[in-house]
Order: C-alpha cells, then structure tokens, then sequence
C-alpha cells in the first residue's frame, strides 16, 4: 500500500507553476511524485515544507527533474538536499 502523499498543482503569485507535496515520498508513491512532476513542462517550483520524509527513490525523481525545478525546504529536509547534492545543482529556498 502507497504512503500518503498529496500532490497540489497549483500557480505562485507571479504565475509560475506550484507543486505543493505533503506527507512522505518514498519508493511506494515515486510514481505519482514523477507523475506529478512531468505534468508540467517548463520551470516548477516544488514546496516540500508539508513533507515529513524523502527516501532515496524520493530524491531520485527530484534529480532527474533538477535543471528545470526550485525547491522549497523547511529544516527538516534542507539537510537532506543538501548532503545528496541535489541542493549544488539546483535552487533550494528555506521556507
């Protein structure tokens, strides 16, 4: 059974696109995460300050989408993003 993740399309203010993740992402529901991830062409920022876990497979669906995405992390996951290096290839705001 997937863990629950929510995954909400959405636009910033300036009209960007928003994808806002809550829960866990790990190997369970990295489909949807992907999923989600590929349905918007162009630069996305991701908002992952409602996610509680990342495992691996969780950051591996974030490096092959790193050239044209933004993320935002909370101190619980900045840690993370960065010890990986996903955070020395693309933007990491803290929330």
């Amino acid at each position: 059974m997937p863990t629950p993740l929510t995954l909400t399309p959405g636009r910033r203010d300036d009209g960007s696109a928003l994808l806002t993740v809550v829960g866990e992402i790990d190997m369970s529901n990295t489909g949807a995460f992907a999923e989600a991830l590929g349905a918007t062409r162009g630069p996305l920022v991701v908002d992952l300050t409602g996610v509680e876990y990342l495992d691996s497979a969780g950051l591996g669906v974030l490096f092959l989408h790193a050239d044209r995405v933004e993320l935002v992390a909370g101190p619980l996951l900045t840690p993370v993003l960065t010890v990986s290096g996903l955070a020395g290839i693309t933007t990491v705001h803290d929330a």
